[in-house]
């Protein structure tokens, strides 16, 4: 059984030396023509998977600024090769690949990319390929599921199996689903919260059949997170949707990028080397808040009765 090596704290806070396959990190929404992001594209049908394209895009840059040598991929060639030059002149070890992870062929020339650069050893397996076509229940066909099974699932589970031997021959794998949804319901998105609790599940199995290989397995599952388009889609302050989800957040805001990210790269870390076969909710108490309370009344009354009520429960 292999031993944990801590080392100094030091090593146990760097990724230095540590190879990393990111994937998705460029593709799909993010913020365009602003700052840092302007590399970023947005089209408007995949609106639902935008956090998770920015949160993509930080993941790289934040594992690389740990001292991580990170490949990526992206559907859009032209967008990519914009973010690596970004991602050059701020001194990362960042290299990329066009691909679409939806399709088997692509993901096995992905992996034999990666193995290429990082001489058949790899530390880090970044799991981002996914999004959604948000329609309730009735409404799905069955090329909708179809299509939501390959690109969700079983890219995921595919980019698993042919990670494994590079993980393997590291000596210490990481491997982090970023799962949105998948501990709640969500209007309208029934299959991508199926899909991502399965994402869940999956972490959780490989974490105990891989163990013996000393890869770790885990995923986060984020609520809410702020990116700069979000304000143009009803999901800032005082718009419905963002009302309602803040009355369930306990923290009352959204959570940002980079929130995400630095707990993603924290379980890739050597100080997270116990840490497998969890899900950590990145969510302000969401998930646990069964019983939202407001945050405020609006005068003693109504804080009265609110206790009277509280007390004949």
């Amino acid at each position: 059984m292999a031993q944990a090596d801590m080392g100094s704290r030091e090593s146990r806070w760097s990724l230095q030396g540590k190879t990393a396959l990111v994937t998705g990190g460029t593709e799909g929404i993010g913020s365009r023509g602003t700052g840092r992001f302007k590399c970023l594209k947005f089209p408007r049908a995949l609106r639902s998977v935008q956090a998770f394209t920015m949160l993509r895009h930080v993941i790289v840059e934040e594992l690389a600024g740990l001292g991580a040598r990170v490949h990526t991929c992206s559907r859009n060639e032209a967008e990519l090769n914009v973010c690596l030059g970004e991602w050059e002149k701020k001194g990362f070890q960042v290299t990329g690949s066009a691909c679409d992870a939806s399709l088997p062929a692509q993901r096995e020339k992905l992996t034999s990319t990666t193995s290429s650069l990082f001489n058949g050893k790899l530390n880090i397996l970044i799991n981002n390929v996914g999004t959604n076509i948000p329609k309730t229940t009735i409404d799905y066909t069955a090329e909708d599921f179809s299509f939501l099974m390959s690109t969700n699932l079983e890219s995921a589970f595919h980019l698993c199996q042919l990670a494994y031997p590079l993980l393997k021959a590291s000596g210490a794998g990481s491997i982090v689903f970023v799962s949105l949804g998948g501990q709640v319901s969500v209007p309208a998105h029934l299959y991508m919260v199926q899909l991502k609790e399965e994402w869940n599940q999956l972490a959780r199995s490989l974490a105990c059949e891989w163990a013996k290989d000393n890869i770790r397995s885990n995923s986060v599952a984020p609520w809410l997170i702020t990116t700069p388009q979000t304000e143009k889609h009803d999901v800032t302050a005082g718009g419905k949707f963002f009302n309602a989800v803040m009355s369930k957040t306990p923290l009352g805001r959204p959570g940002e990028p980079k929130e995400v990210a630095s707990v993603v790269a924290f379980l890739c870390l050597p100080a997270a080397s116990y840490v497998s076969g969890q899900t950590i909710c990145i969510d302000g108490a969401a998930t646990s808040n069964a019983f939202p309370l407001p945050r405020a009344f609006s005068d003693a009354a109504e804080k009265d009765l609110f206790r009277i009520w509280l007390s004949r429960l």
